[in-house]
């Protein structure tokens, strides 16, 4: 590999980092909680709020849970504080706290295990009191993590029909409004449950755009969509007739009025909740400009709200810096993006959307011939993509070859949806560990344009 290679991979995954730290989610809690004389501060979308709360029922959901409830933990006084605290993140985030009972449940797919840490969380919200406050710190995965269907649906129902949403290429927004008419706990019914205390939620967004009702399923904030959204867009994604009967009836109910929506912004128990956006993909993607500028690149922000499919996405990113080389790029650039692309599965490979965009990039860029010393990451700022231990994929216009070289048909895997043992090969695997947060998806491509 030449040096310009090197160079070039080495700062891709330097700024990668940077925007990783920018969503520390201890940090983020940080700036936002303050105690002082047995006054708790939030800080809000809306300004500050301000409280006497002598009891504090503290609850963690998602990716960066643990992260997130220490720090609240490390600001709020244990007298305050109904123990134990309840944290419910994935196998790999998990870690022992003090005075809390922290539980493992199944991500992306739900399991029997969300199931009980949901019931938990219903039973530990139930018991809070007017004059005391619910602390509900959420991050990404937070909906996967607590199960708690519908009365008249199975867990197994609701598994088949996540499974089949995610299988159809639907994005995180699509999968979330068919969860939350599926649930006990997600599209606001979290907040009706806590009334008549108060409520407040800290939020590190996995969602572009931060829209709150789609982190996490939103269980703290109202929902805009609908039974006849979920109906439309199970229809649209031509699964519909593939779903268990139990979720067919309980939509078509809802459907007819026969089952209450989920809460809109009129309710009542509305008027006592608040939240804070923590963190975010918009965050760490300035932390991620910032870092390649102090590396000397010129940057340009490609897309801020990276979406669609990885092999659509691949084949327009490429054909965007081929122009650009055509028009007299004559120095290194740095072209960032941030978002969450999707994956229609027709294979039976293992991967995530972020190795599948990697291996797709490597393909085109060949495939157009794009001639210059380049390097493409993308990743998922949680450390995990799909079912994989990798965080994603950094590719370079020699990988395509590396992969050759051993035996592989890059074309091959990626219509297989194998996009993991592709990158392994070629020592392509970003693999990073998990990080303890999550704000969705970082993408860098380092253009050196001279061969």
């Amino acid at each position: 590999m030449s040096s310009v290679l090197t160079t070039l991979r080495h700062d891709a995954y330097t700024i990668f980092n940077a925007g990783v730290l920018a969503a520390d989610a201890y940090q983020a809690v940080q700036q936002h909680l303050y105690f002082n004389d047995h006054v708790l501060s939030l800080a809000t979308e809306q300004g500050q709020r301000t409280g006497y709360w002598q009891r504090i029922h503290l609850i963690a959901v998602g990716k960066a849970a643990c992260r997130m409830l220490q720090a609240a933990q490390a600001i709020i006084p244990a007298s305050y504080l109904v123990t134990p605290s309840l944290a419910v993140t994935t196998t790999e985030n998990a870690r022992a706290l003090t005075k809390t009972q922290v539980m493992v449940a199944g991500h992306p797919l739900p399991n029997q295990a969300g199931l009980q840490a949901a019931e938990q969380v219903q039973r530990k919200v139930s018991q809070a009191k007017s004059g005391e406050l619910v602390l509900i710190l959420l991050s990404g995965g937070g909906s996967a993590l607590l199960p708690l269907p519908a009365k008249g649906i199975v867990l197994a129902d609701k598994i088949i029909t996540t499974d089949l949403l995610l299988q159809s290429g639907a994005n995180i927004n699509e999968v979330n409004c068919v969860r939350k008419h599926l649930s006990q706990l997600k599209g606001g019914q979290l907040a009706k449950l806590a009334f008549p205390a108060d409520l407040h939620s800290c939020i590190l967004s996995d969602v572009l755009g931060d829209e709150l009702s789609a982190i996490a399923s939103g269980p703290t904030v109202p929902d805009t969509s609908s039974f006849s959204d979920a109906v439309q867009l199970l229809h649209d994604k031509n699964i519909w007739q593939q779903l268990p009967n139990s979720i067919q009836k309980h939509l078509t109910q809802g459907k007819q009025g026969l089952i209450a929506e989920t809460p809109s912004s009129d309710a009542p128990y509305f008027k006592q909740s608040s939240h804070s956006i923590v963190g975010s993909n918009a965050l760490s993607l300035n932390a991620v400009e910032q870092a390649a500028k102090a590396l000397d690149y010129p940057i340009e922000l490609y897309s801020s709200a990276l979406t669609g499919e990885v092999n659509q996405v691949a084949a327009e990113w490429v054909h965007y810096i081929k122009q650009k080389i055509a028009h007299g790029l004559s120095t290194p650039l740095a072209l960032l993006a941030g978002g969450e692309t999707t994956v229609t599965l027709t294979g039976t490979g293992l991967g995530g959307r972020n190795q599948q965009l990697a291996l797709a990039f490597a393909i085109e860029a060949e495939k157009q011939q794009l001639n210059a010393h380049w390097v493409f990451l993308s990743g998922g700022t949680d450390g995990r993509d799909g079912p994989t231990d990798a965080a994603g994929g950094l590719v370079d216009n020699t990988s395509l070859f590396r992969m050759q070289q051993a035996g592989i048909e890059p074309e091959h895997y990626l219509a297989n949806n194998d996009s993991y043992h592709a990158l392994k090969e070629s020592q392509d695997l970003l693999v990073t560990g998990a990080t303890g947060t999550n704000v969705a998806d970082l993408q860098i491509l380092l253009i050196h344009p001279n061969l």
